[in-house]
């Protein structure tokens, strides 16, 4: 009876270390039939698009320079993901494309990204090449007028969009997601899951 309980225990531990592989935190996108690429100016001036990033992971956020929490929170969970990532981090690219292109102008782009880490890439289009690039990835953003003219801020959505090194739209990113479990998504497409 001993040699029967001891064969069932290690049936047991042998059964919970070969358990089903790691699943993504984040919501799973891979079946979707958008968001398939961009074509928008970087903050040094230079046209981007899906391509430029074969070969790393890649992480697409939409929002604007002057967002009071969202933006500047989801920029600062990617950093510290880029700290946990090692030097996997060398091998996955965060880009911010704004809503606002009005006053987001490539200079101010310039400065306000690469402050969070400097390897991020700020992009921007004209507003219509904005408009087609959100509607593509389903993003929601509107202006809500503020005292001055120049004082609206813009209400959008708050999701970003990691793509495999393939080019692959793979993953919905969730706001408030930790930093630590962004980091365990993308060493998970980095790795081909």
């Amino acid at each position: 009876m001993k040699l029967l309980s001891a064969l069932f225990l290690a049936l047991a531990l042998l059964a919970a270390g070969c358990s089903e592989p790691r699943k993504f935190v984040s919501t799973d996108l891979s079946m979707v039939d958008w968001g398939k690429d961009f074509k928008l100016t970087d903050h040094n001036g230079q046209a981007r698009s899906l391509a430029d990033f074969r070969g790393k992971a890649v992480v697409l956020f939409f929002g604007y320079t002057q967002c009071p929490d969202v933006c500047p929170t989801t920029l600062s969970t990617m950093r510290e993901a880029m700290t946990l990532l090692g030097e996997d981090g060398k091998r996955v690219q965060v880009l911010f494309a704004t809503v606002d292109p009005a006053r987001d102008t490539q200079a101010l782009l310039a400065q306000y990204v690469p402050s969070f880490h400097p390897s991020f890439l700020g992009l921007r289009g004209s507003d219509e090449v904005i408009a087609a690039t959100a509607k593509d990835f389903k993003v929601f953003y509107v202006k809500q007028p503020g005292k001055t003219p120049d004082s609206y801020s813009v209400d959008h959505s708050t999701g970003s969009y990691a793509f495999d090194p393939q080019g692959k739209l793979r993953l919905l990113l969730r706001h408030g997601e930790t930093p630590a479990n962004v980091a365990a998504d993308l060493k998970l497409l980095l790795a081909g899951k």
